[in-house]
């Protein structure tokens, strides 16, 4: 398999991409496929592919914020069951983090990634493919290390209707085996920017970050 990025709709590599992603994901999930233009543009949002011969048979997104110096895990789609698909595109997504990392002189501190949660979240009735089942993809982020962020997630919908969507964790991997707690300030300071893009957000969701900046730090717990 190779990774390839991705920087434009117009590569046929992105159609690929994206018929895949509205195969395993709900609809209030995925980006409308011309509003990408201009984010696949950024050079901070990297978008990759695992090719195998002339088919996309999976595809990770993730951003790595300097300032910060942690990255963000926007999804990772795997095509087909049995293949290594997962692996290949967890090592590679980490080997390209930690070199962006080192090119700012420092190692990771950790990444944010939304997770759905299975005791709210089913979406057995559409799976094509077992291994993005909600409870197979969250015991795989835990086994990476992925931790759960201890307050009530709720995230505006991509599709900018105003509307929150919840059954979802945000979680966070640190790097630091000895890490319990996350500051808030970091959470918030990232969930703004990162949604920066959506111009209509739900009360839901600004009620929550309104909730964090009374906190000093967040707990993390076992996903």
């Amino acid at each position: 398999m190779d990774y390839i990025r991705i920087t434009s709709i117009e590569d046929p590599l992105f159609k690929k991409m994206h018929d895949l992603m509205q195969e395993v994901f709900p609809p209030e999930e995925v980006l409308e496929f011309e509003l990408w233009e201009e984010p696949l543009k950024d050079p901070d949002i990297r978008v990759f592919v695992a090719v195998d011969g002339e088919q996309v048979v999976g595809a990770t997104e993730y951003r790595y914020y300097v300032d910060w110096n942690i990255a963000m895990t926007d999804f990772t789609i795997i095509g087909q069951d049995g293949r290594g698909i997962g692996p290949f595109l967890a090592n590679s997504r980490l080997k390209d983090l930690k070199q962006l990392a080192n090119e700012n002189g420092k190692e990771l501190y950790g990444m944010f990634a939304e997770i759905y949660n299975p005791n709210v979240v089913d979406h057995s009735s559409t799976l094509k493919v077992k291994s993005m089942d909600p409870l197979v993809r969250r015991e795989v982020l835990s086994h990476l290390g992925y931790q759960r962020l201890d307050f009530n997630y709720v995230h505006p919908s991509w599709k900018n209707d105003g509307e929150a969507v919840s059954g979802l964790d945000l979680g966070f991997m640190p790097f630091n085996d000895d890490s319990t707690k996350v500051e808030a300030e970091l959470v918030v300071n990232f969930l703004t920017t990162y949604y920066s893009v959506l111009s209509n957000k739900p009360q839901e969701w600004l009620t929550m970050i309104e909730a964090l900046k009374g906190k000093e730090t967040i707990q993390l717990l076992p996903l």
